[in-house]
């Protein structure tokens, strides 16, 4: 134990992380739920072999943990602050393969001290997942390619097939691997290697579940995921706002002075292939292959296209391996400098909730909600309930609630993973229903004064009661419109 402490205390690097990842968890219980916690503890609950936005890793993580620990929003929280330790771990590993011990230290910094660890930290999004395989593929690919270890390469396309099964976007591995190899001299003649062919048939295997749950269901995820991004790109509208936006979001989530290496060393070597013609090093060349694809092909949408600020993500982790060559330690104390300052005021937002939050997109709310809710029942006890939010206010009151939550299928519309639960709305046909809508934009305690028409086409009378008010540290924070429907009649 004394050696194990005095290894920490000399080893700069590792008592930073240490010091981030200790700060992390003695947040988590003071975290509330999230909605993205609640939708893909839902996935957990409903065990599937895909499901319709995204496939199940995060759902099935969940459902692990929860089975294990019970169903608390500490465990939920838990389960992605221990994959994200995992990834942290991986990189550590990864990042070892080319970097010197001093470079090193500072790439292991440079992650622990991002933003973007502490969010994957706290928010089951499939990005947890995702973010863990995608360095374990590396690892693997590495050791196939590097140290010519072929039945790494088999390890390989099981890693790249699970993190596909986190998410879609870990198609780009296949992609980076196979673009290293075409521009790589040296390791060209891998694209004739029964071995790399033989991982990515085996990626593609165990990506079969989702591929089958396509199949099944009209292949609806694919085309829930691609067809209306291909559509707002082919409009080809360019947006300043996009643009300075996802600059915005990635300076957040990496911190200006990573954001900064990222931009700089991927202009020094671009220059360098375009106007120079000279590649880099082989493991340089690697590192980019995962990077430049991820990182640069979507920024280069965001001129026309909003890119959500983690599709960027998996590029990270190759790109901090990188940015780990060039950073000096004056720019790293900078960095860490700015980490600490970004982490206290969170945590200070996390205690004491100092900055109102005009969005669903919270964790403050949904169990005094269900609190209420669950009261509200006790008058209205025939009544089922429902909410029209995509997924949001559903998700979290079937979290806390005891009673099933319906979501806006209820009323014909699109209702992502809820449309897909096997629920017969007929048997709803008749009763009555309590419909909860939430207030975004908050600005007094009055009612709404109208009535959405889906719900006077769909139930024979719509009476709005008192909204629910829900007050944070003493002042009124959020608001629920709330209507009682009599006699639901689901749509042919």
């Amino acid at each position: 134990m004394n050696k194990l402490l005095n290894f920490i205390q000399n080893n700069k690097a590792i008592s930073w992380v240490l010091g981030f990842q200790i700060f992390r968890i003695l947040l988590l219980p003071f975290m509330g739920l999230m909605p993205q916690d609640a939708y893909y503890y839902l996935y957990g609950q409903n065990l599937s072999l895909s499901y319709f936005d995204h496939p199940g890793m995060i759902g099935y993580i969940l459902r692990f943990f929860t089975n294990i620990f019970g169903s608390s929003i500490f465990v939920v929280k838990f389960a992605d602050f221990f994959i994200t330790s995992l990834t942290i771990l991986s990189f550590y590993k990864l990042a070892s393969y080319f970097l010197s011990k001093e470079k090193l230290q500072k790439a292991f910094i440079l992650l622990a001290s991002t933003i973007f660890i502490s969010i994957l930290s706290f928010n089951s999004t499939p990005d947890v997942p995702l973010l863990l395989f995608w360095t374990l593929s590396l690892i693997c690919l590495y050791k196939a390619i590097f140290e010519e270890k072929k039945w790494f390469f088999i390890a390989g396309g099981i890693a790249m097939g699970l993190a596909f099964n986190s998410k879609y976007t870990a198609i780009l591995l296949q992609f980076g691997l196979l673009a290293f190899l075409v521009f790589s001299n040296k390791y060209r003649r891998l694209l004739l290697s029964p071995w790399l062919w033989c991982s990515i048939i085996i990626s593609v295997g165990v990506t079969f579940p989702v591929w089958y749950w396509n199949y099944q269901n009209d292949f609806a995820s694919f085309v829930f995921q691609s067809s209306e991004r291909t559509s707002s790109i082919s409009d080809f509208k360019i947006s300043p706002k996009n643009f300075f936006g996802a600059i915005g979001h990635q300076m957040l989530l990496l911190l200006p002075v990573l954001f900064l290496i990222f931009f700089t060393f991927t202009y020094k070597y671009v220059k360098r292939i375009l106007l120079k013609f000279k590649l880099p090093s082989s493991k340089t060349l690697f590192l980019l292959s995962f990077f430049v694809p991820t990182f640069v092909g979507f920024f280069l949408l965001t001129p026309i296209y909003w890119v959500k600020l983690n599709w960027m993500m998996p590029s990270y982790i190759t790109g901090i391996i990188i940015a780990g060559m060039f950073i000096s330690k004056k720019l790293l104390k900078v960095q860490i400098i700015f980490s600490v300052v970004f982490h206290i005021l969170f945590s200070l937002q996390i205690l004491f909730y100092l900055v109102p939050i005009k969005s669903d997109d919270t964790w403050v709310g949904w169990e005094e909600l269900a609190n209420e809710t669950t009261t509200l029942k006790e008058t209205y006890t025939e009544a089922f309930i429902f909410s029209n939010d995509n997924y949001k206010t559903s998700a979290c009151l079937n979290f806390f609630m005891k009673d099933k939550v319906y979501a806006q299928n209820i009323i014909g519309l699109p209702s992502l993973h809820f449309d897909y639960l096997g629920d017969d709305l007929n048997i709803l046909k008749g009763k009555n229903a309590l419909f909860i809508d939430s207030d975004k934009r908050f600005k007094d305690s009055n009612k709404l004064g109208e009535i959405n028409p889906l719900l006077t086409s769909h139930f024979k009378n719509v009476i709005e009661l008192a909204p629910i008010i829900i007050k944070v540290n003493g002042k009124e924070s959020r608001k629920f419109w709330i209507f009682y429907c009599t006699d639901y009649q689901p749509k042919k």
